[in-house]
């Protein structure tokens, strides 16, 4: 795979790809990179061109540095196509097309490229040639709309939902490509699009029900009691969806009576009146911490879990024992060990994953041009004229 991506749609589809056994070039601007090397939270490691947002999804790559707008860049770029798989980019529409590098180019080096452009909203429409971040996502697909309560919407998702979701799109769209009878395809990836196709309930709601979606905050309009309740020390989510598990909960916190109390009767009239019977729970719920219910409900099958910070959940043996985190501790530029995420998947009972921290930018520009075929003379000249 090539991977031409900036940030984190794209660098996040390849870094997937990567763990699942793809040999994934990183093909980065000469002098500066991915912009996410220069992203995150430790302004040290950005100074270094090493930010944590670059680290985060780019494990297991090489890196090559190429100016694509020289002769000579484009010249390597149509060699490597010629032995890829996947070439996957990001840039606005069009970009590539005026570096004489678009699809129907690169095809003509290798018909059975599998290119995907991901982008804010798709290769055509009257937005395509917008700018777009994460954050306009979120707005643009109604996603601010319905996050938070009537208090704080539109409320942005706390992490880059739009990114991600459009990079897992990719993701699966490539995989597809790659199994299909007869390679070679042009995959167009909108990260509206994306973000869309995950709302499925709350679209239908509207489409096939008519009804506005609106800000529930942390209830779940579809069920009663359904949502986070207050305990002693902190938020429980509770889901029971099914009246047996409705039913389980009221006897398990002693309030039978609301069994019997004709404003919850049934589901409909218990999400009728779900913040009437949210303050009944409470009163229980509220005498006790959030572990001793997640433990005494689950035993029960009432669905429960406590409300956890990130660094409680990162903590925890579910996560620590199956093998989601990575560490690395001889990242070339760093000073320190660094973990990182695997993917959300195991196969056969084992994480995939991959060798090899984040690259320094660069690094293995000479290695790559000499598997090509570049002479170190040519080579030499290459990164004196600034190409490399």
């Amino acid at each position: 795979m090539l991977d031409l991506t900036n940030v984190l749609a794209g660098p996040f589809a390849c870094h997937q790809l990567a763990h699942l056994g793809a040999e994934v070039i990183k093909v980065e601007a000469v002098g500066r990179g991915d912009l996410a090397r220069n992203l995150g939270a430790d302004a040290e490691l950005s100074k270094q061109g090493m930010g944590i947002s670059f680290l985060a999804q780019n494990a297991g790559k090489t890196s090559l540095t190429l100016n694509l707008k020289a002769p000579k860049g484009k010249a390597v770029l149509k060699r490597l196509v010629a032995s890829a798989d996947v070439l996957v980019e990001n840039f606005r529409p069009g970009v590539m097309d005026r570096l004489g590098l678009g699809y129907e180019t690169l095809k003509a080096e290798n018909p059975a490229l599998i290119y995907c452009a991901i982008s804010g909203f798709g290769q055509d429409g009257p937005w395509a040639h917008r700018p777009a971040y994460d954050q306009i996502i979120q707005g643009a697909s109604g996603v601010m709309s319905v996050t938070g309560d009537t208090a704080s919407a539109p409320l942005r998702v706390g992490y880059p939902l739009a990114d991600t979701v459009g990079g897992l799109t990719a993701a699966m769209a490539i995989s597809a490509a790659l199994n299909a009878p007869e390679r070679g395809a042009f995959i167009d990836v909108s990260m509206l699009d994306s973000v869309l196709a995950t709302m499925g309930w709350v679209v239908s709601n509207y489409l096939v029900g008519g009804v506005d979606p609106q800000p529930q905050g942390n209830e779940n309009p579809t069920s009663a009691p359904s949502g986070a309740f207050q305990c002693a020390d902190k938020l429980i989510n509770i889901a029971a969806n099914k009246d047996e598990q409705w039913q389980l909960l009221a006897h398990h916190l002693g309030r039978d009576d609301l069994l019997e109390h004709p404003d919850f009767a049934t589901r409909e009239l218990r999400k009728a009146n779900r913040l009437r019977l949210k303050a009944e729970l409470e009163t229980v719920l509220t005498t006790r911490p959030a572990q001793d219910w997640e433990d005494e409900l689950n035993r029960i099958g009432v669905p429960s879990g406590a409300v956890l910070s990130l660094p409680e959940v990162l903590a925890h043996p579910q996560i620590t024992e199956r093998g989601l985190l990575a560490r690395f501790d001889d990242t070339p530029g760093l000073d320190r060990a660094i973990d990182l995420m695997r993917i959300g998947a195991m196969i056969d009972g084992a994480r995939p994953s991959v060798d090899t921290p984040p690259p320094a930018l660069g690094v293995d520009t000479t290695a790559i041009l000499a598997e090509l075929g570049y002479t170190e003379a040519e080579i030499d000249e290459m990164q004196s004229e600034g190409v490399t």
